[in-house]
């Protein structure tokens, strides 16, 4: 792989072009830390947000709301879950149900649970259930 770094003109704005042949997981992972590299957009009452996505422990949506759990605070999203998991695609943010995406770094243990499905405890000791039709991509993804 080659890589071009350029400093563009005092005029020209800052600019990122890939070339690939096909996008690769690690350059989906590039990509989805430039795409978010300010944080996702987080609302606490009136007040707005940048939150990391690595400080996400998981995505959940409810009641056709979105929240962001971090260790201590909840915040509201305005994204859909869809639109959340293609901006954070290759990111450790993978979606485990239909209403929940899970930070993968953040889980301390899993284990198995009723029907072919899981659980994980997290960091901050929340638990959360892997539906069983993403049991596999999640396998895939921590390499078990």
């Amino acid at each position: 792989m080659k890589i071009v770094i350029e400093e563009p003109g005092d005029q020209e704005e800052d600019q990122v072009i890939f070339r690939c042949r096909e996008m690769s997981p690690e350059l989906l992972r590039v990509l989805a830390l430039l795409k978010t590299q300010d944080g996702l957009v987080a609302y606490d009452g009136n007040r707005i947000h940048r939150i990391p996505p690595a400080e996400a422990y998981y995505i959940e949506v409810m009641e056709n709301k979105t929240f962001l759990y971090c260790r201590d605070e909840v915040y509201e999203l305005k994204q859909k879950l869809y639109e959340l998991e293609e901006c954070l695609a290759g990111s450790d943010l993978l979606r485990v149900s239909k209403s929940v995406m899970l930070n993968l770094s953040k889980i301390r243990s899993l284990s198995p649970a009723l029907n072919g499905r899981f659980e994980a405890v997290l960091d901050n000791g929340e638990r959360i259930i892997i539906s069983r039709q993403y049991v596999s991509g999640l396998k895939k993804r921590l390499g078990i």
